[in-house]
């Protein structure tokens, strides 16, 4: 997928700094009347915004951003966010706030995950970028980030299975979700876990960025399955899906980047991915395939990269694990999660039309940043 995405077509989702409202966009044309609302999602890997109106149910999006700022490398040997980290942080979230602000927008909120959680540094961070960028960041608990990545999937739930696992590879954790799925009605969470390893502390810590020998491919593979065991048996998981009538959702770059391969694609198109279903025979081949290949040879792949090629083995170690621990014919995937969530949850909150008015989530600095906890 590119370093970089910035996207101002108007495209329909379901499923102290001024606010700019009343002025006129860049094409002279005053903007359009409501509300606007913005999400950040700052990982350990990427920045991600999402700007958007509501429209119906969902919500339809009028800009958005995405860049690899890597703001958890080298953490899992300094426990510190380096200064070079962010400053790249910094870069993108500047580009984010101004989008905002010529936006217009009304509401927005802004979270950091598990670098921010993880990093002794992590507050001193926040205010920084709060004192650079005017943006207020929340560092959510794992919790939360769990919850989001399920209310921005919900739409993609297939109502005839009752139960499903939602998984969200990131860069510094995985997360993973058992619910209810209550027939199309708002899903139930019924269990979560957080594995403190995503593509990049796992990468980081097996030196996976080139060549990846079949040992130490295994010892990656067994060092989250044994992460991911006791979330089995608390839950009873291996039995339900033997069972069936279980749905496998997963959401993450890993998942949308193996999904795109297996499409054939010459370049990422969303409008495919998201939403598709694979099965999980495939996405085993693909895994085994990337993960017997050198640098050179995964970056050369469609939909892959340089970055991404440094990443994508151990993004292949933790959903290999996770296909082969709960096995389904098929997997659904989704380009969308935390953003998608985090904009359901600011528009509900929104309504009634009186709430409008209020200061709730603006996500511009007000005071001094602010942590959310359990």
């Amino acid at each position: 997928m590119p370093q970089e995405v910035e996207e101002s077509k108007e495209t329909p989702r379901r499923g102290g700094t001024e606010h700019g409202r009343g002025r006129p966009a860049r094409n002279g044309r005053p903007p359009a009347a409501g509300p606007v609302f913005g999400a950040l999602d700052l990982g350990t890997n990427n920045c991600r915004l999402l700007v958007a109106r509501p429209q119906g149910q969902g919500f339809r999006v009028v800009d958005a951003f995405s860049r690899i700022v890597r703001l958890g490398e080298g953490i899992s040997a300094t426990g510190r966010l380096s200064e070079a980290a962010v400053e790249r942080a910094i870069e993108a979230l500047k580009i984010c706030a101004r989008k905002m602000q010529h936006r217009g927008v009304t509401h927005m909120r802004n979270v950091a995950t598990e670098a921010c959680r993880q990093a002794a540094n992590g507050e001193d961070f926040v205010a920084r970028v709060a004192r650079e960028t005017g943006l207020a960041l929340d560092i959510i608990p794992p919790a939360e980030e769990a919850r989001l990545s399920v209310l921005g999937c919900q739409a993609l739930l297939d109502p005839a299975c009752r139960r499903a696992i939602v998984f969200d590879i990131g860069g510094g954790s995985t997360e993973l979700t058992w619910i209810a799925t209550n027939r199309g009605a708002a899903p139930k969470i019924l269990g979560w876990t957080s594995v403190p390893f995503g593509v990049v502390s796992l990468s980081e810590m097996f030196g996976a960025a080139d060549k990846v020998t079949p040992e130490t491919y295994a010892k990656m593979r067994g060092l989250i399955r044994a992460r991911l065991e006791p979330f089995d048996r608390r839950y009873n998981l291996t039995p339900a899906i033997a069972k069936g009538g279980i749905q496998m959702l997963g959401t993450s770059g890993t998942v949308t980047t193996l999904t795109s391969l297996s499409m054939g694609l010459a370049r990422y198109d969303r409008s495919r991915v998201d939403g598709a279903w694979v099965t999980t025979g495939r996405l085993l081949q693909l895994c085994q395939d990337l993960s017997d290949m050198d640098h050179a040879a995964r970056a050369a792949q469609s939909c892959i990269g340089v970055d991404r090629a440094e990443l994508i083995v151990a993004g292949c170690a933790i959903l290999e694990t996770i296909l082969e621990l709960w096995t389904v014919p098929r997997l659904r995937v989704a380009d969308r999660g935390i953003r998608e969530g985090l904009l359901l949850e600011l528009m509900s909150a929104a309504r009634p039309p009186a709430a409008l008015n209020g200061r709730r989530h603006n996500g511009w600095r007000r005071g001094r940043p602010r942590r959310s906890h359990d």
